[in-house]
């Protein structure tokens, strides 16, 4: 095992910490975790704008589903070895998927790394970096299987009027091109009293948007076999009192029953939004994927969704360049992009995984051609998401505004949210309006669009601002990090409050 570099015992200032993600929103999620953790055992967040090297401690989130993540990573950790010389406290620790997938492979290429540990273990970190600190030596701990589910620990909220809510953990299904099921294991579900629970308490906290996260949400209840669980349990959140937005992520269409989608038409406070997975429209290249359903059951689903919630806006992921992909099979992709009017798309390039199915399949498709397929792809989405935006200009959409602004909010004067679809939303605030705080509600007409977002310069008598308890909690937190209230234009550009909550409440549910 690799030596880490000494690190100083003394005992001065609290230490620091700075965590850095990389992947989806499990990802995320489990990223508000390991803040929390580090919070409890009194470690210290630095500012956002702060670099890496600027913190005691340097947690990086690791994701190992693109080709480039190992790389992303070494680039990252090359970066410290001034930094960590230059600060004796300085520990480096590296979790998340690819910790699991490389273990100590990631000690022997980089001795600026004092821990690694696991997606099953994320507990343990503020002990292993104890260890590591006492024993003046690197420190590994991977898991094979779940030992604490995440929910449970302490978390630092990345915003107080939104939360993420784990469903569940680990995926049944098999597809080739992913080696996610194999580095968070077998699906795990959480009985539903526990989630309930967990919602109840972000809205007491002033969140009134919760995301459900699996790695295939509408297979919940499988564990614990009850079918129909998962539109139970939406229909059991939206009777949460406070709680105005309900989302989730993400669906697999094998599994993606109507029940499902009458649950989400009949619960108003799930919104009119639906992220489907696509990856082809071609039916040989799902065979080959490993993926349970064919273009048409895709498409019927829409077709349904669409019925029941005429404005719901679609959003999907696609792989290009799976091996064995023909051109044909790359227009059957197109087509049913086409026909399916995405509101958007996340688009990837495959690439090899080891350790997967598809890594060793026959007929890799030369990089150029994935190259060439992609920019076509990218290019049709584009035209429909442009379409599709403008198709809303004079309507009028009720937007949350975020702490997060647009690239040109300080020359524009913009804030940012989220319609109820979660586009993306830029509003100006009128001269003599009252300004919007992060969580607070707009209700305003969209004057522009783009493929990427919309926009609304309201006139006065067509801005009408709604103050929420999540707008009422972000001023809390920040009068307890001294900041400035927010309540005038442009203020949504201010520092995320950090939340904390110590994990799961041990309150009665009745479910």
């Amino acid at each position: 095992m690799s030596t880490a570099l000494p690190v100083s015992l003394d005992a001065e200032a609290p230490r620091t910490y700075q965590v850095r993600t990389f992947g989806c929103q499990m990802n995320v999620h489990d990223s508000e975790r390991i803040s929390g953790l580090l919070d409890a055992a009194g470690y210290v967040p630095v500012p956002e704008s702060a670099g890496e090297g600027e913190a005691d401690v340097v947690v990086f989130n690791t994701c190992a589903v693109r080709e480039n993540a190992d790389n992303k990573l070494y680039g990252h950790l090359g970066q410290l070895v001034g930094a960590k010389r230059a600060n004796p406290r300085m520990q480096v620790a590296v979790g998340g998927c690819l910790a699991q997938k490389d273990r100590d492979t990631i000690l022997a290429k980089s001795p600026v790394v004092d821990v690694v540990f696991g997606t099953h273990n994320i507990g343990s970190l503020p002990t292993l970096l104890d260890r590591a600190r006492h024993n003046r030596q690197a420190e590994l701990e991977i898991l094979e299987s779940l030992d604490v589910f995440p929910s449970t620990l302490p978390t630092r909220r990345e915003s107080v009027h939104s939360g993420w809510v784990s469903i569940s953990v680990g995926c049944n299904n098999t597809c080739t091109f992913c080696i996610v099921p194999s580095l968070r294991g077998k699906e795990r579900d959480r009985r539903p009293g526990d989630i309930l629970a967990e919602v109840r308490a972000l809205v007491v906290d002033g969140a009134v948007e919760v995301t459900l996260l699996g790695q295939n949400v509408n297979s919940y209840g499988v564990e614990f076999g009850e079918r129909g669980a998962f539109a139970d349990l939406l229909r059991a959140c939206g009777t949460v009192d406070g709680l105005e937005r309900i989302r989730f992520t993400s669906p697999h269409p094998a599994a993606f029953t109507d029940d499902v989608i009458d649950a989400m038409a009949e619960t108003a406070t799930v919104m009119p939004q639906l992220h489907m997975p696509l990856q082809s429209g071609s039916d040989t290249v799902l065979r080959a994927m490993r993926r349970s359903y064919r273009s048409t059951r895709f498409l019927g689903i829409l077709d349904k969704v669409r019925d029941r919630l005429p404005h719901a806006a679609i959003t999907t992921d696609i792989i290009v360049g799976f091996p064995g992909e023909t051109e044909e099979d790359f227009q059957a992709t197109l087509d049913v992009v086409e026909a399916s009017r995405f509101a958007s798309a996340f688009t990837f390039q495959y690439s090899i995984r080891p350790g997967t199915p598809a890594a060793t399949m026959p007929h890799q498709v030369p990089k150029a051609v994935v190259q060439e397929r992609y920019e076509r792809l990218t290019a049709l989405q584009e035209r429909i998401s442009g379409e599709e935006n403008r198709a809303l200009v004079g309507s009028t959409a009720e937007v949350m505004i975020t702490a997060a602004t647009g690239a040109k909010a300080d020359a524009t004067g913009r804030v940012s949210g989220r319609a109820r679809d979660n586009r993306l939303v830029h509003v100006a605030v009128p001269a003599g309006a009252r300004g919007p705080r992060p969580g607070d509600m707009v209700t305003v007409p969209i004057t522009a669009a783009a493929p990427y977002h919309l926009i609304a310069d309201p006139a006065a008598g067509r801005y009408d601002l709604r103050r929420t308890r999540a707008g009422d909690a972000w001023d809390r937190a920040q009068a307890e990090s001294c900041g400035v209230p927010a309540g005038t234009p442009g203020a949504g550009s201010a520092a995320r409050s950090g939340a904390v909550a110590l994990g799961m409440p041990g309150l009665p549910v009745r479910v």
